[in-house]
């Protein structure tokens, strides 16, 4: 499946690069249209969403689901619900976010609204989790005690959420955690899954279960299509190399 990921800007669908149809295979030839877009669920308006459906496309709502942070807008009314309701902990390192506490229900309610309201509303096809791995503090130190069944429990409620309000649930870097038993046991759930340089750093193999039966798409950003595409092509990922800005270019591996 040809995709597109574009989180760094909204998606201009009069651009060529940020629809991605003027891109190249690995061989010089034209690259397909993407037939999944990828993008960000606040940034991007409900027009956007139906015009890139009426190519033809699936679209999914990029949204973090594990930190908030005050960007502005949409953003900083979800960052403010949470921290009033005192569900935000340490800071997220590199980024003016901060961890949620997925363990409180007030928590769940306010990620919930955000997801009706931002990703449902708009016509989104899946949602994209991000951050959906904190727990044991695997993305830092959160400030909550979060194990791995926590986190199951509460990617449980959201994807079922999702899929009654007629979503599919797309899960993301599930084996930054290097647990198989986690990959395992949301597989069960996710509708497809993003990874980010499983290549780069050898954990590809830990969507074994996903192979064949869900979508698994990857984006590389430091190594070459020459040094990833046969491995990714040969087990049915999605493979292509982004700028790590996700500004709209892209080399896809098919």
């Amino acid at each position: 499946m040809t995709w597109q990921w574009e989180i760094g800007q909204a998606l201009d669908v009069s651009s060529a690069t940020d629809l991605g149809t003027n891109d190249t295979l690995p061989n010089g030839s034209p690259a397909p249209a993407p037939t999944v877009y990828d993008i960000d669920g606040i940034d991007n308006s409900s027009a956007t969403v139906s015009a890139l459906q009426a190519r033809g496309a699936h679209v999914i709502c990029y949204m973090e689901v594990g930190t908030a942070g005050d960007y502005g807008g949409a953003y900083t009314t979800y960052y403010n619900e949470l921290k009033a309701a005192g569900d935000l902990g340490n800071k997220l390192s590199g980024y003016p976010e901060y961890f949620i506490n997925i363990n409180a229900p007030s928590a769940v309610s306010i990620v919930e609204s955000i997801l009706s309201q931002q990703c449902a509303a708009k016509g989104f096809d899946a949602v994209e989790t991000d951050l959906d791995e904190t727990f044991n503090n695997n993305e830092g130190t959160t400030g909550f005690t979060i194990t791995q069944a926590d986190e199951e429990a509460y990617l449980t409620t959201l994807a079922n959420f999702m899929h009654q309000n007629g979503m599919g649930w797309i899960a993301k870097n599930l084996d930054d955690t290097g647990s198989q038993s986690f990959v395992n046991d949301m597989m069960n759930l996710a509708d497809g899954v993003i990874t980010e340089q499983c290549n780069e750093y050898n954990t590809c193999s830990l969507y074994t279960p996903f192979e064949g039966k869900k979508a698994i798409f990857n984006a590389e950003y430091n190594l070459t299509t020459a040094q990833f595409c046969a491995s990714d092509d040969a087990a049915g990922i999605n493979g292509a190399l982004f700028p790590v800005n996700l500004n709209g270019p892209r080399s896809p591996c098919q």
